[in-house]
């Protein structure tokens, strides 16, 4: 049995036990077929807009015989999935603006039965904001080193609640734990150099300074 890599088991660890999975950019699989081996998850939908990733899923759902527990579909974002098919879904390892895309092109997702799990590689401040703004509720938040780099792992449900927030909380979240520090300087100096350019983001500095004393 193999192990998922720190970042994938970050996002495995929020995924609910005993429902559907969708699974969206599965690249190999490794996210559901090892909730599936461990008794995690009862079937799960993987979907790859791109058929060379979805034949390597194949491959692996093969390898452990779990033709009859896991669907690889291809498809763009969640238009290969029907409402009822998964009650957790996992988006990860795509930047914040596609995820919000995906996220606006689909009519069903202001569904509170459904558990989003999201892993955006950049910009996470773009898709938190999209999610407060459409009545998301983010839960854990949380940062994952992995290497060299920090991942931003979170879930969120919709409750249709708008609750107002300021500019900081879209790019720092609910995280109580910013890897020693380490990743509030990465932010620090991304956001200083935006302002640089011209971004309006005093606020934000700021909430970033006091969270580094």
């Amino acid at each position: 049995m193999f192990e998922l890599t720190q970042r994938l088991s970050a996002v495995a660890l929020l995924v609910r036990e005993n429902r559907s999975l969708a699974d969206i950019g599965c690249d190999h699989g490794f996210l559901p077929v090892y909730l599936l081996m461990n008794g995690r998850i009862t079937k799960a939908f993987a979907c790859d807009i791109n058929e060379g990733p979805l034949n390597s899923c194949r491959a692996l759902v093969a390898r452990y015989g779990l033709e009859d527990k896991v669907k690889c579909v291809i498809g763009d974002g969640l238009k290969c999935l029907g409402e009822d098919d998964a009650q957790d879904i996992a988006v990860c390892g795509m930047g914040g603006e596609l995820i919000v895309k995906i996220l606006s092109e689909c009519p069903w997702i202001k569904n509170a039965s459904k558990h989003f799990i999201f892993n955006p590689m950049t910009h996470p401040e773009i898709l938190r904001k999209y999610l407060c703004e459409n009545g998301f509720e983010i839960g854990t938040d949380k940062i994952v080193k992995e290497g060299r780099h920090y991942y931003v792992v979170f879930d969120a449900v919709y409750t249709g609640v708008l609750i107002p927030r300021p500019e900081s909380y879209y790019y720092l979240g609910n995280i109580t734990d910013f890897a020693g520090g380490e990743y509030l300087a990465h932010l620090l100096k991304y956001l200083e150099n935006k302002e640089k350019g011209g971004a309006r983001l005093s606020e934000v500095i700021s909430a970033v300074k006091e969270k580094m004393k």
